[in-house]
């Protein structure tokens, strides 16, 4: 059993859009690195390093907390993201993370636990595919048997409420038989953050959504006012 992850290297600017709008890129980036790095932990502690692959759009070295990010990676195999789209890229990144059982998750739930994982790899004894739900109708994993499984997978829109629905079928549709998950919840919005931070409180994530939301409070806090004194 395998773990694939596929991310953006955290730079400010090009991770959570939707979480800069509320703190700011530079914040923003930070909680995606926090989410990355749990994420990574979960993943090696679940069933070791050497056992893991990344897929990696952009430049961890350049990334917020890329000394960290790449220390974590110690063991990992690293490979870049190739393709057009979100969709190419997720089937080139299986295609590259080989045969047999492989689990893929990104780096949206940073409550993810090794536990969590050997759950979904119970699942797949005994189907050819597993989708895990995430409660805005995507997935948060997708694990199989065989990389040739997901090409399906890459005519398939991402990001939408429908795109768990039309990859389950894009699975289905070849005969295969796809087991369930629990559903967890990504992270897109502040609400989805305070949401998600409440569950790991411990965590890195936790820790950069506190320290993001706190600055973007205190940014908006009006300008004291002037006091001259009398001439």
């Amino acid at each position: 059993m395998r773990v694939l992850v596929t991310a953006k290297a955290p730079v400010a600017g090009r991770v959570k859009t939707r979480l800069a709008a509320t703190v700011g890129a530079q914040a923003a980036a930070e909680v995606a690195a926090a989410a990355l790095l749990d994420t990574l932990e979960a993943c090696a502690a679940a069933v070791g390093p050497e056992r893991c692959h990344l897929a990696v759009d952009g430049d961890l070295l350049q990334a917020v907390r890329g000394p960290e990010l790449v220390a974590m990676l110690e063991g990992w195999t690293v490979t870049p993201q190739r393709g057009e789209g979100f969709a190419a890229r997720l089937v080139a990144a299986h295609a590259d993370a080989g045969e047999g059982p492989v689990a893929q998750v990104g780096m949206d739930t940073p409550q993810l636990t090794a536990s969590h994982l050997a759950e979904v790899f119970t699942e797949l004894v005994a189907h050819d595919a597993v989708l895990g739900p995430a409660d805005d109708g995507g997935w948060w994993v997708l694990a199989r048997r065989s990389s040739a499984h997901v090409e399906p997978v890459g005519a398939v829109v991402m990001s939408e409420p429908t795109t768990g629905a039309h990859t389950r079928a894009a699975l289905t549709d070849q005969g295969l038989t796809v087991g369930t998950t629990r559903v967890l919840r990504d992270v897109d919005t502040a609400e989805d953050a305070d949401a998600v931070a409440a569950l790991v409180p411990w965590g890195r994530f936790a820790h950069a959504w506190e320290r993001a939301r706190s600055a973007a409070a205190q940014s908006d806090q009006p300008a004291p006012a002037v006091v001259r004194s009398p001439r």
